[in-house]
Order: C-alpha cells, then structure tokens, then sequence
C-alpha cells in the first residue's frame, strides 16, 4: 500500500492552506474586504453630525484640512477638502468643540475610518466664546491690543471713511448725526458685515482706505469708522476674525470701531484707537458741534480781546497813578529860573564893575602914552640898533662850508654815473632795460641786447655761446736751490 503524497504531508502539517471539504469561500484580499467595508460603512451611516473637540488641526499645501474628532472616549480622524475648507468661517484650533456635519467612510490605506466633513461649526455659545477668548490672549501676546499702539483722533478730519453695509440702518445714522453735528466729507466703502466672506471684505476696506493716495483723486481719509448693528455673537463673529483684527491694528489711519450696541464687545474694539459703543456715538465721537465750535471760537476771541485790553488799562492806571505823584512842571522849572536871574545879576554887576576897573586904569595910564614918551622910546630903539654891528664873516663862513659839501657831493655824483665812461669810449650793455653784468647774463637772457655808446645806442643779438677765458695759474713758488759750488 503507498504512503500519503507530499503535499498531503503539508497540508498535514500546517504549512500549506488547502480549502477544506464542503468550503466554498475563496479567500479574500486586503483590496476587497477594505472596499467591502467602504461600502457597508457609507451605506448604513452616510450623512451624520458629530460634536467633538478639534484636535492635531494641521492644513496641507494642498489646502486640504485635517483634524481628530474626540470626546471622552474615543477618537475619529476627519477630513475637510479644500473647497469646503476655505468656506470655514472660523479659525480652527486645536481645543475647540465643534459640531461636524458630513459622511463616514474608511481610509484603506491605514484601515481607518473617518469622516469627510463638509461643514463645520462651532458647537454652542460656550465653545465660541472660549475660541474668542483664546484668540484675544494669542492676538495681545503680540501687543496688537497694547494702550501705547493707540494713536489720537484728529480733531476736525476733513474726510471720514466708513466702513460698513451700504444698505442698513446704520450708515443711515452716522451721516445724519455727522450733518447735524459738524457737515463732513464722508468716503462709504460697501462690505458685509455677517456671513461668509463678509471678514475679508471688512479687512480689505480697511486696508483699501490706508493704500489710498493723500493727493489723489480720492483722497485718503483722515479717521475710519467700522460700524455694524448690534446682534447675536454669531452675527458679530466676523468682527473677531485675525484678519480684521489685523487690518486695523495695521491701519495707518486711526479707526473707530462700532459694532453692535454697549454691551456687544468684539476684538475689532481692542484693536481700534478708539471704540464707540454704537455707531450713532461713533458719529459723535468723529466730529466736534458745529455750534459748540463757534461759541467756543467767540469766547475765547472775546477773552482774547479782553486780554489785549487788560494790559493797556492796567498800565493807563498806572501811569495816572505815578503821574500824580510827579511835580509840577513850574515847581521843577523855579529853581533853575531863580538861579538864572541870579547869574544874570551877577553878570550885569561884574559887567559894569569890569568896565569901570578899565576906565579907572585908563585913567592912571593915561601920562605912560603921552606923545612925548612915545618919541623917547622910539629914539631910544633907534639908538639900540645903531649900536648893533652885523659882521661879513658870519655869514660867508657857513655859505662857504655848505658849498664844499656841495661840490664833494657833485663829484661822488659823476663818478658814480654809469654813462661817464661812455665819454672814454666804453659802451653800456644791457638787456631788456637791464644792465648785463656778465656772460651768463646773456646765456639766460636769449633776447636783444642793447649796446650804448657816448652818441647813440645799438641793438644787437648774441651769437654763440661766449668764450670764457681761462684763468690764469699762480706759479707755484718752490724754494730756492742752493749753490752747489758754494
């Protein structure tokens, strides 16, 4: 009897799989059962709400959006495509509860189900208000909420811009309050102030007022307004996006925001300069009271002028005050006119005194100019100058001194001419109205040279450079030679 075959031995043992009696299931591969549980999966849930807490939020290049979904007790991986996932009308953060509207199905790449989520929100009052407290602390961990970042409104802007809906009652009461208060240019910039996309036309208006040109045609404002009606915390959500926060706490232009009534509070209202608590108040904030203004401007003008005025009174009372205590001009003017009647009586009695002193000395010299002393004085000077000899030598002695002088000065004159040799046949030579005085005078000069005898002058051009002569040599003086023969 033969024994059992080898691949009965195999199977026997395990190691080879070998479909049993009776079984009719093939076995299937990891492809299939995976699309099996595809199909069973999206078919028996298809589209379900979850509420969970959002957690490992990561956004791919692709724009795609990835989350888990959590609770206490287990965990469900999410995805949210790109399209679906620029519609999502908050940031998404890790810790937040939402609710997720979308359907199940599987993953097999991973053997995981998930849920393809097409919509999400946040998942009651409670949770968006903890996702705006979380946002308010990560937004002034950057200071866009610091007090030093507030800048000062202007006082009378010649332009305001607005930021809000076109068609609400809102825009409405901000140009009726600005006319009553102070008529003012206003620029409108139409957005939405609630829905989807509603955040970034806020954020681009705001912008778009600052990137204006300030001498263009539409000149750039001088104030911003963002003004919404009052609402629930949805309604106003936008107003808490990053993106308007950012947008005017960046403004170059100061931004008053007015969203919602007193008691509605939005992180736009941290960012702006100023925060009104409507937008009819926003209105009042803007802009000064025409009238108030031009009361204010006439009292101080009334003050000013009393104050212009004051200093004159006060220095008109003063001068009454120290003119009064001033002299009379004829009590000043007394004593000065009592000493000159004084000196003019004294004058006129020294006068007549000095005139009678003269004649009283007239008088007593009246014998000293007699005729006859006269002529006795007269012959007696004639008689003195008689006697008075003036001799000849005193005054030819120093004529004759002074003449020498002149003659010994008359002759160092003509030896000293430079034209006196010309006489003894010598000739002056010179050079541009200069003497030459040796051979490389002549050399440097390079000109006309000019000879001058006794009779005329000549002008000549050097020809050659000069011979110079040598100089003669000293004999050298050697002792003298004994004689040999002595």
């Amino acid at each position: 009897m033969p024994g059992p075959s080898f691949d009965d031995a195999l199977s026997a043992a395990g190691l080879v799989a070998k479909g049993a009696a009776g079984d009719n299931a093939a076995p299937l591969s990891i492809t299939e059962i995976s699309n099996l549980l595809k199909r069973t999966v999206e078919d028996r849930f298809g589209f379900v709400k979850l509420r969970g807490e959002l957690s490992g939020v990561k956004r791919a290049a692709s724009g795609h959006f990835y989350c888990c979904l959590k609770d206490e007790g287990a965990v469900i991986d999410g995805v949210m495509w790109r399209g679906n996932a620029e519609r999502l009308g908050f940031r998404a953060e890790d810790g937040i509860e939402v609710v997720a509207s979308g359907k199940l199905t599987t993953y097999p790449g991973r053997s995981k189900y998930q849920i393809v989520i097409e919509r999400m929100e946040i998942a009651g009052e409670g949770a968006l208000l903890a996702l705006l407290e979380k946002t308010r602390q990560r937004l002034a961990a950057e200071g866009l909420f610091a007090p030093e970042r507030k800048r000062s409104l202007p006082f009378i802007p010649r332009v305001i811009g607005v930021v809000t809906s076109p068609t609400g009652a809102v825009i409405r009461d901000i140009l009726h309050r600005l006319a009553d208060r102070f008529p003012s240019r206003v620029l409108v910039w139409p957005v939405l102030v609630q829905g989807q996309g509603s955040a970034e036309q806020v954020a681009a208006a705001v912008r778009g007022f600052g990137g204006l040109d300030e001498d263009g045609a539409m000149p750039r404002p001088d104030l911003l307004i963002v003004a919404r009606g009052g609402g629930s915390i949805e309604d106003l959500w936008s107003f808490n996006e990053e993106i308007v926060v950012r947008a005017i706490a960046e403004s170059p232009i100061p931004v008053i925001s007015a969203v919602g009534h007193e008691t509605d509070t939005t992180l736009a209202d941290h960012a702006a300069d100023r925060r009104a608590p409507t937008p009819t108040a926003a209105a009042e904030i803007a802009v000064p009271v025409l009238r108030d203004l031009a009361a204010t401007l006439d009292e101080l003008g009334l003050r000013q002028r009393k104050c212009a005025l004051r200093p004159v009174a006060l220095g008109r009372e003063r001068l009454e005050a120290r003119a009064g205590r001033l002299p009379q001009p004829e009590a000043l003017a007394a004593a000065k006119a009592q000493s000159l009647d004084d000196l003019a009586e004294r004058l006129r009695r020294g006068l007549s005194d000095r005139a009678a002193k003269a004649q009283r000395q007239l008088l007593d010299d009246r014998h000293r100019l007699s005729g006859a002393l006269l002529r006795t004085n007269l012959r007696n000077a004639r008689q003195t100058l008689g006697r008075v000899r003036l001799l000849p030598g005193l005054v030819a002695r120093p004529l004759a001194e002074r003449g020498q002088r002149l003659a010994a000065l008359d002759r160092l004159r003509r030896s000293l001419d430079p034209k006196a040799p010309l006489e003894r046949g010598y000739a002056l030579v010179s050079a541009r109205g200069h003497p030459v005085v040796s051979s490389r005078a002549v050399a440097a000069a390079q000109s006309i040279l000019t000879l001058e005898f006794r009779d005329g002058s000549l002008d000549v051009t050097p020809y050659g450079e000069p011979k110079r002569k040598p100089r003669p040599v000293a004999p050298v003086k050697r002792p003298a030679q004994d004689d040999l023969f002595e």
